[in-house]
């Protein structure tokens, strides 16, 4: 593709995270310029060092970032991105989006957000299949989310069913075929 593009990663909290990584990685590999934030409870799994260190741009974690330049990044970030993914997208996530609850970095700068959205959830298979988490999708989807359905196997709590997060070479493609849509607008 020859477009590179500007993409914010959002990683929310899941054993999934350890992809995203991996996704950060070969993105900035491919020659765009990735953008992470991690959600508080995402900075339990991993630290910001390892995403600065694959797409050696800065990372947000924080709504209160101390910036003395006051730049408010839940508005500059969407502003900058040419698209914004989510990988891992968790239940908790998905559900404040759903909501607009507000209350991290990465749900502020979602509502804020005007490009195209990527979801990859991750998640135990019946936290999957409860029906408030499908609400929330389905809720998602109508105003123009798109989500990568999670794929089957072993779960990090042992269960065996749909929750694993796609892998990262099929997050990729998604993404590169969504930015290749929206150049084309």
């Amino acid at each position: 593709m020859g477009f590179m593009a500007r993409i914010l990663l959002g990683v929310s909290a899941g054993i999934a995270i350890y992809k995203s990584a991996d996704l950060a990685s070969r993105l900035t590999q491919n020659g765009h310029e990735v953008r992470v934030i991690l959600t508080p409870h995402a900075l339990k799994f991993m630290t910001p060092l390892a995403f600065r260190a694959v797409t050696r741009q800065p990372v947000y974690t924080d709504i209160f970032e101390d910036d003395p330049a006051y730049r408010p990044e839940h508005i500059s970030l969407p502003e900058w991105a040419d698209i914004l993914v989510i990988a891992p997208a968790t239940a908790d996530v998905i559900g404040r989006i759903a909501s607009g609850l507000g209350d991290s970095l990465l749900v502020l700068t979602v509502l804020a957000c005007v490009k195209p959205v990527i979801l990859a959830p991750a998640m135990n298979d019946r936290m999957w299949a409860n029906s408030i988490v499908q609400g929330n999708i389905e809720r998602l989807k109508a105003v123009g989310y798109q989500f990568l359905d999670p794929g089957s196997g072993y779960l990090a709590c042992g269960s065996v069913g749909p929750g694993r997060m796609k892998e990262v070479s099929e997050i990729q493609s998604a993404l590169e075929a969504e930015l290749a849509r929206s150049q084309k607008k």
